[in-house]
């Protein structure tokens, strides 16, 4: 139950991107076509949870022991960036216009403060490694919802007849508020 706890918070209560303001870049960035979307989803997910299975490890038994805890963020970052051009050669490999959509965005994904903060909040909140994976995988998912959700409602806006002062980003970030106001009707839930 306590797991069930962990997801269902993650994805709705306290969404990384909805509620934390983490990982808005791609966020804005991607979410201009549904199956961009779902793309960087499955890539966000798979750098995620990896990045914060590896970051666990680091910290509990090399960073810690050694008592260079300090050097959490640094380590965290480049366990991230080598998994990110991990994904980076996978994709080119087995989905090349998938890698070709995603473009600038999945190297941006090194930088992704969603990743980053979700393994740092995995060893705040002390969680155990099969804790901090479903908090990642939770977290994940969140990201995915929102901007899955996100990138139906752009596409949809794109048939509406909108002010031209209000196209593009500005309309964007209005719909992004809505959207997380609606999120934040879920925070009593657990």
């Amino acid at each position: 139950m306590e797991y069930i706890i962990i997801i269902i918070s993650a994805v709705f209560v306290n969404n990384i991107v909805l509620m934390q303001y983490l990982g808005i870049c791609p966020f804005i960035g991607v979410s201009g076509k549904v199956d961009t979307a779902i793309g960087m989803t499955g890539a966000v997910t798979f750098v995620m949870v990896i990045a914060t299975i590896a970051t666990y490890l680091l910290q509990h038994y090399i960073l810690n022991p050694l008592g260079i805890g300090f050097m959490q963020t640094v380590a965290f970052i480049l366990i991230i960036a080598f998994l990110v051009q991990l994904v980076e050669i996978i994709l080119k490999k087995a989905s090349p216009a998938l890698y070709q959509a995603l473009g600038i965005f999945l190297p941006l994904i090194t930088t992704n403060c969603a990743i980053l903060g979700v393994a740092i909040l995995a060893f705040q909140k002390e969680f155990s490694l099969i804790e901090s994976t479903i908090y990642a995988f939770g977290n994940a998912i969140g990201f995915g919802v929102a901007l899955i959700t996100f990138s139906g409602i752009r596409e949809q806006l794109e048939l509406a007849s909108i002010p031209e002062g209000m196209k593009g980003v500005p309309i964007a970030f209005i719909i992004a508020g809505i959207l997380a106001m609606a999120f934040m009707g879920f925070a009593n839930i657990v």
